[in-house]
């Protein structure tokens, strides 16, 4: 029993070692082309932190927006269903339940067109007697919501929204470039503290 707990020790460690050389290779190594396309998809399922500074920014954006598209109000919601940002007269619409049903309501449509074959459905539009809600994706990662009435148009709303999600995909862009390097630099630094010592004190 003592030799095979022995043996099995002596595995772990040259196998510690061995992941260590490869991480210390690979942190100097040029990444493949797929590696950017990776950790992208990989950070869609962060949970982004946004900084004052960009949410000034997104702020700023939909602001903007809420006029040029002379919407009643305008909304960003991150796909989990957190309010980041909203624009215009809000009353007595209850945020909270607005961000969740959006969510729930984009879920629902990804999975109605993986159903048919599609990737996603990019913008949906509900069209009521009163007010009409425009949903389109950003970035792959946010929810932008405006909700309109007769004193805008489909039209208009449309070809606003397209100005406005270049600007916010690139603000969106820069901030899971900053989750990507702070996530690397952490790993980095946990990485850093352990040496070949540290490896042999471990077994002793």
């Amino acid at each position: 029993m003592c030799l095979a707990f022995f043996g099995f020790c002596h595995i772990l460690k040259a196998g510690l070692r061995l992941a260590w050389q490869e991480f210390n290779r690979l942190q100097w190594a040029d990444p493949p082309s797929l590696c950017p396309i990776f950790l992208r998809e990989e950070l869609h399922q962060m949970d982004l932190i946004l900084y004052d500074e960009e949410l000034q920014q997104v702020q700023k954006c939909i602001n903007q927006l809420h006029v040029d598209a002379r919407s009643k109000i305008v909304f960003v919601v991150d796909k989990n269903g957190q309010q980041i940002a909203a624009a215009g007269d809000i009353g007595d619409i209850d945020p909270t339940s607005l961000a969740s049903l959006t969510a729930g309501n984009v879920a629902a449509t990804d999975g109605l067109a993986k159903l048919i074959g599609e990737k996603e459905f990019s913008i949906l539009f509900h069209e009521g007697e009163r007010d009409n809600v425009h949903i389109s994706i950003v970035a792959n990662r946010v929810i932008l919501v405006i909700i309109f009435d007769e004193r805008s148009s489909l039209g208009l709303v449309r070809l606003r929204v397209k100005k406005a999600s270049i600007e916010l995909t690139k603000i969106f862009e820069t901030i899971m470039e900053k989750a990507q390097r702070e996530s690397s630099s952490g790993l980095e630094a946990a990485f850093a503290e352990i040496t070949d010592d540290d490896i042999d004190n471990l077994f002793g």
